[in-house]
């Protein structure tokens, strides 16, 4: 009974007035705040990716370097023979200086290409060389007379006389690779003719062959050599 005389209190009349849903203006600026998160985590990370790619590309470069540099010292002990680090290019010179319309290598020229390309392969086969070095491409030159079908003929012939050198030598030639190391010239090594292109100052100089090297890119994948048959050189036929 005592019930029926309590006089209920008065709601607060500004209860009612208040709205249920968040406001537009506050939903739009949660938003933006969950966008420029978003936005600044995607940015971190590429970023991040491009950060680690420049590196990536600068170690390359580096070791490249290194590599080159140790082909260069190498070669201080063979006179005659120069080590163009900007080109990646080996000149042999006048230890591989060709007669005019000719192929022919000396014995003792063919001798001191292997014996210099010996290093070079012990090179390859070390840390920087098995992870960069990808082939080296045997480059013969024609100086400018005749014509250009002509040198270039002959310019393939004499990057061929490096590989007959190195795989076929003659009978006289004292000094020789191993047949391991016939396997590695296989492997790495390349034929290319050049005719009169990149002559040099004289008829003379134009006549001559270079070791052009080159190297592999950022996660390029070594080819299989499984299938390459081994042994059965053969013999030089130009």
């Amino acid at each position: 009974m005592i019930n029926k005389f309590l006089i209920p209190g008065r709601r607060n009349k500004d209860e009612g007035e208040k709205p249920f849903w968040i406001s537009f203006a506050d939903l739009m600026t949660a938003l933006m705040v969950m966008f420029l998160l978003v936005m600044s985590v995607a940015l971190l990370a590429v970023t991040d990716e491009v950060s680690t790619a420049d590196k990536n590309k600068v170690k390359r470069e580096q070791e490249i370097d290194q590599l080159l540099t140790k082909i260069e010292q190498a070669s201080r002990k063979y006179p005659g023979i120069f080590v163009d680090k900007n080109r990646a290019t080996i000149d042999f010179g006048d230890r591989a200086r060709f007669d005019t319309g000719s192929s022919k290598l000396s014995t003792e020229q063919a001798q001191y290409l292997a014996k210099f390309v010996s290093e070079i392969l012990v090179i390859a086969q070390d840390t920087l060389g098995g992870t960069w070095l990808k082939r080296i491409v045997s480059e013969g030159y024609a100086d400018q007379r005749g014509d250009y079908l002509l040198n270039l003929n002959l310019s393939l012939q004499r990057s061929q006389r490096v590989l007959c050198a190195l795989l076929a030598p003659p009978p006289g030639q004292s000094y020789t690779l191993t047949p391991e190391e016939k396997e590695l010239v296989r492997d790495y090594f390349l034929v290319g003719g050049y005719s009169f292109n990149s002559a040099k100052t004289s008829l003379e100089e134009s006549r001559r062959i270079e070791l052009r090297l080159e190297f592999f890119g950022l996660d390029e994948p070594r080819p299989a050599l499984n299938e390459i048959p081994r042994g059965n050189f053969g013999t030089c036929r130009i």
